[in-house]
């Protein structure tokens, strides 16, 4: 059994608490600039945290571990071995592609997704839902023109990795960007401009 709690964390930034309320045990998915909503979930649930997960090193996602870290440090800190080496403090653990981690009984499987940076992952939980970070948006997709990004990395991930998963997933993105805070991924694959782009080239010219 699953749930996942999505938190509006600053501006526009999701974080993301994976948890098992019947075992009390959860993984976070980047904390963001603001832990205290999430300690604040924690901790009126009684649950234990078990692991933080980056879905990539861009501060805005990742500068609070540091908060999370201190109030539970036996949390192990997850990311990809590529953007692990720049979180502070480290990635205890680098997960490889189509790694699969349990909490319990909880099932995430690793997508090593670069594109916005080289070491993005995504995370599909327990075959019902995909927490994508700033690979894919609600009708859009993350900026490949910052430090790391790569525009063809980005559309192998999108359109290799992430639209040949099942239709009935729900994403959870990254950031508030669309018109809705999560969707179907069947219905993002007919919306979502960036996957329905058929070349690299027409993904490019996309504004």
């Amino acid at each position: 059994m699953s749930t996942i709690k999505q938190l509006r964390i600053g501006i526009d930034n999701f974080c993301y608490i994976i948890y098992n309320p019947t075992k009390y045990l959860a993984a976070v998915v980047d904390p963001g600039i603001n832990t205290e909503p999430t300690l604040n979930f924690l901790q009126q649930e009684k649950i234990s945290l078990h692991y933080i997960i980056a879905t990539h090193y861009h501060g805005d996602h990742t500068a609070d571990i540091k908060t999370l870290k201190k109030h539970y440090p036996q949390a192990q800190i997850i990311a990809s071995e590529n953007d692990g080496q720049h979180l502070k403090p480290q990635a205890n653990y680098f997960v490889a592609d189509n790694e699969k981690i349990l909490l319990d009984d909880i099932e995430m499987t690793f997508l090593h997704t670069p594109g916005h940076t080289p070491g993005s992952i995504c995370i599909v939980v327990n075959q019902e839902a995909i927490i994508t970070g700033d690979t894919l948006f609600i009708n859009d997709c993350g900026r490949t023109d910052l430090s790391g990004g790569n525009l063809d990395q980005m559309f192998f991930s999108l359109h290799e990795k992430i639209r040949n998963l099942p239709d009935h997933l729900i994403v959870y993105p990254g950031h508030d960007y669309g018109p809705k805070p999560y969707d179907t991924l069947g219905n993002q694959k007919k919306t979502n401009k960036t996957l329905l782009a058929k070349t690299v080239e027409e993904f490019s010219k996309i504004p």
